[in-house]
């Protein structure tokens, strides 16, 4: 199975744009968002093309292909527009005998945790930076954010492929691995 990891939209046209178009040409089975679908955040710029309501149509199109989670960002009026659930704060994929946790990092993250076993794979946005870190046999995954990069990373994206998570650049470069 192949999975697309993506975070941190926050209403960029232009991005999304970006992001299915690699969904499509990779032929993806199933999108992962992590928060923070439609609306730029009070503390964030305006990012680029920002139209939640145009974004909000694109997402719906690929409705049954998404597995997506409630950023800090996200709203019951946002749930409202998006013809998949985006509410809870965290969802769980089995991938090869291990739990995928996936939440948007503002509550959960690797200082707070979800209860996880060894082995078990915690996948988070929030921060905008890309991370990846192993602790205590855990693994923690960030892809960093598609529309608002910080702390000088570039727009990324994660990928489950083949036994491995990449971090790769918007040109599809790959900027951090490991295995899993």
């Amino acid at each position: 199975m192949k999975l697309l990891v993506i975070s941190d939209i926050h209403g960029s046209l232009f991005y999304l744009k970006k992001i299915i178009r690699i969904f499509e040409k990779n032929r993806y089975d199933k999108i992962i968002i992590l928060g923070d679908e439609l609306y730029h955040g009070p503390r964030n710029p305006l990012p680029l093309e920002y139209n939640p309501k145009e974004a909000a149509e694109l997402l719906n199109k690929y409705k049954n292909k998404i597995i997506a989670v409630r950023g800090n960002c996200d709203s019951e009026v946002d749930q409202m527009v998006l013809n998949f659930p985006i509410r809870a704060d965290y969802n769980i994929v089995f991938w090869e005998n291990k739990k995928i946790f996936l939440t948007h990092g503002h509550i959960y993250n690797i200082d707070i945790p979800l209860p996880m076993e060894e082995g078990d794979i915690m996948v988070y946005g929030h921060f905008h930076v890309p991370m990846i870190e192993k602790k205590d046999g855990k693994i923690f995954l960030n892809p960093g954010s598609i529309s608002l990069p910080k702390e000088n990373s570039l727009n990324s994206f994660g990928v489950f492929e083949d036994g491995k998570f990449y971090i790769k650049d918007m040109e599809e470069n790959i900027l951090m691995e490991t295995e899993l």
